[in-house]
């Protein structure tokens, strides 16, 4: 039988992946606003070498600004939510420790490809955010993220207009892609998206909380290219498959 002890002594660790320029730090600023009233939340970005996503998430004003804390990979970035969590897990950690007792915490994953997912020995539910800007199509590429993740957020749709996509059949395709798993289109300025998106935050940690969620492997990342002016052939093949 799976162990649910720890359901009742720390907060739920709610991942959030997805490419550069989804708009994972502006949703998490949402989602720490929309239930800041509720829950005790706090925030751990990872970026290379800066810590420009905490930075940004101090500067909305959603969190006081010691309940954000950066991690800086050094590397990758999917490589310290899916390789190595132990910066993480500290992080984590750190947090709970010193804002007991906290809910929630929400860690965000550098932006990253189409097939960044988070270990589930760092969180116990995780997201995965496209964006209507990178093409209504986008979806139907799957990917571990895309395909199996807990919640996947198709998010800025007040831009589709502005860029030639029909929102509905977006969501129509990445429903397909994910054989029924929950699909959410969400817009800052759209309130029953937020709604929304703040029902399921909340239907997980009650779930979470009741021992009746089981953390879920979307699977190991495909493997993917990475540039390197030293390599002789410009860059290597990177899998995680262990």
């Amino acid at each position: 039988m799976p162990d649910h002890t720890h359901s009742h002594t720390r907060a739920l660790r709610l991942g959030v992946a997805g490419p550069v320029g989804t708009g994972k730090s502006s949703l998490i600023a949402t989602i720490c606003a929309a239930l800041a009233d509720d829950l005790q939340i706090a925030v751990i970005t990872n970026d290379i070498y800066t810590d420009e996503d905490a930075r940004f998430l101090r500067s909305a004003g959603v969190l006081a600004p010691e309940r954000i804390r950066a991690v800086e990979t050094g590397a990758c970035p999917h490589t310290a939510i899916r390789d190595d969590v132990t910066e993480n897990l500290l992080a984590a950690e750190d947090l709970e420790a010193d804002f007991a007792p906290l809910d929630l915490v929400l860690i965000e994953s550098g932006g990253d490809n189409l097939t960044a997912t988070f270990s589930p020995a760092l969180v116990d539910a995780q997201l995965f955010v496209l964006d209507v800007a990178g093409g209504g199509d986008v979806a139907r590429k799957g990917g571990p993220g895309i395909g199996r993740a807990d919640l996947l957020v198709v998010n800025k749709t007040d831009l589709a207009p502005h860029v030639g996509v029909d929102v509905a059949q977006m969501v129509a395709d990445a429903s397909d892609a994910r054989e029924g798993r929950p699909v959410l289109g969400v817009s800052r300025t759209d309130a029953e998206s937020i709604e929304a998106l703040r029902d399921w935050v909340l239907g997980v940690l009650t779930s979470y909380r009741s021992g009746a969620h089981e953390p879920v492997d979307p699977g190991p990342m495909a493997p993917h290219f990475h540039a390197d002016e030293e390599h002789p052939d410009g860059g290597y093949v990177h899998t995680h498959e262990h």
